[in-house]
């Protein structure tokens, strides 16, 4: 997992500008596709939801780059350790800062607005391939506090209802 913040960009694109190549620009130059994920304070297609990751679930390739587009302020994203596979490295991005993140290895990833988890404010990321259903039991099976559990559940609901039976191999 590749880690690139709104600052360090800046630092690493400079570099780039004179010719020196970082690990984040050859990171995001090697990502297969780039998905992004907002992290926004009203959904963009229900008012009533509020703090909200969207889209909050988001199926990726190993090598693709996950961008944290910190749309509205006060959010980040960081990953809720006992929710990412086993030898991984998870992310935790500061208040206000876009994350670029890149996973290699197939599981599920789960996060969380640090100072919205309570009111519901989670998602997950699912990198697909072989050993992809190795880590699903165990997320699942962490407990969940205030609104997010019942946002978990809902997530849990929605990637059951995703065929990902061709994607784990």
């Amino acid at each position: 997992m590749k880690l690139i913040n709104r600052r360090n960009t800046l630092m690493l694109g400079a570099g780039a500008a004179i010719g020196l190549t970082g690990i984040g620009t050859a990171q995001t130059a090697f990502a297969q596709t780039q998905h992004t994920v907002e992290m926004l304070n009203v959904h963009p297609e229900n008012p009533r939801l509020r703090q909200v990751f969207f889209p909050r679930i988001q199926v990726v390739q190993p090598g693709d780059a996950i961008v944290f587009a910190a749309t509205d302020r006060g959010h980040n994203s960081a990953t809720i350790d006992e929710m990412i596979p086993e030898g991984t490295e998870g992310w935790d991005g500061k208040i206000n800062d876009e994350v670029t993140v890149t996973l290699d290895q197939p599981g599920f990833y789960g996060y969380k607005c640090t100072p919205h988890a309570s009111v519901g404010m989670v998602g997950l990321v699912i990198v697909t391939g072989e050993g992809m259903m190795d880590n699903l039991e165990t997320a699942q099976g962490v407990r969940q506090r205030g609104r997010a559990k019942g946002a978990w559940e809902e997530i849990w609901e929605e990637v059951a209802a995703l065929d990902l039976s061709a994607d784990a191999s």
